[in-house]
């Protein structure tokens, strides 16, 4: 298995690693802070560098049994298999996915009740979409959104068994993903105090350790894509 950093802490930029193995399927490493495409957030880019070369990573995605591939950019050539190696992150973007991975969380928060159908995270812009046949005009969810990131709420996690999730199901509070089972523990990313959280939910992503840091955001377009599935577009009004 690689080792995910990221899980121990979302703010590490870069690492040391050891190549494992190297091909046209990508770079396997025996730990990185690499973030693999997976629940709707995209996989992490940026570089591996050793000594006499660097390779740019065009995307970090999912290999077998755990393990991470690094996807190599069109032309650039792997690092040699045994080679020591610095796992470098495009900093700016992953941080820009955080900031918008949290505010989703924030989004489903105002949707009390209401599940999620689908989503997808961007730099520029990211979507929910919910079961929703009525939803309030763009300009609610903007203000409501902003009163969250405002109150600057704390943001983390804990770890509960399968069966406690199965005896809580309504913490699961999307349609389209399911938790990844089989290893025994669930990973709740947690809004707000402990005692009284804002949101609770499973979750393998990445995200910022408190509202505040999202910066202002704004909802800038509510479009029907059936019969009560309404889609929620979110940009980062603010800059890094």
């Amino acid at each position: 298995m690689t080792a995910l950093l990221h899980r121990e802490d979302a703010y590490a930029r870069e690492c040391a690693a050891r190549v494992l193995a190297a091909g046209p399927e990508g770079v396997l490493l025996d730990r990185t802070v690499y973030y693999a495409r997976a629940g709707g957030q995209p996989g992490d880019t940026g570089t591996l560098e050793w000594d006499g070369g660097a390779m740019a990573v065009a995307e970090a995605v999912k290999g077998p049994e755990d393990t991470v591939l690094h996807l190599p950019a069109a032309g650039a050539a792997a690092p040699p298999v045994g080679a020591g190696v610095v796992a470098r992150l495009d900093w700016a973007r992953r941080h820009r996915h955080m900031r918008m991975h949290t505010t989703l969380h924030l989004l489903c928060s105002v949707a009390p009740g209401i599940y999620a159908t689908g989503n997808q995270i961007g730099a520029d812009r990211s979507r929910l979409d919910f079961d929703f046949k009525d939803p309030p005009p763009k300009e609610w969810w903007t203000e409501a959104l902003n009163a969250l990131v405002a109150a600057d709420h704390p943001v983390g996690e804990r770890w509960i068994t399968e069966a406690e999730l199965d005896a809580e199901p309504g913490l699961v509070r999307t349609l389209s993903v399911q938790p990844p089972r089989g290893a025994g523990r669930i990973r709740l990313v947690r809004i707000g105090p402990e005692d009284a959280p804002v949101d609770l939910q499973p979750c393998g992503g990445t995200h910022v350790r408190s509202t505040g840091e999202i910066g202002r955001v704004e909802v800038t377009k509510l479009e029907n894509k059936g019969k009560q599935n309404r889609r929620v577009y979110v940009v980062l009004a603010a800059e890094d």
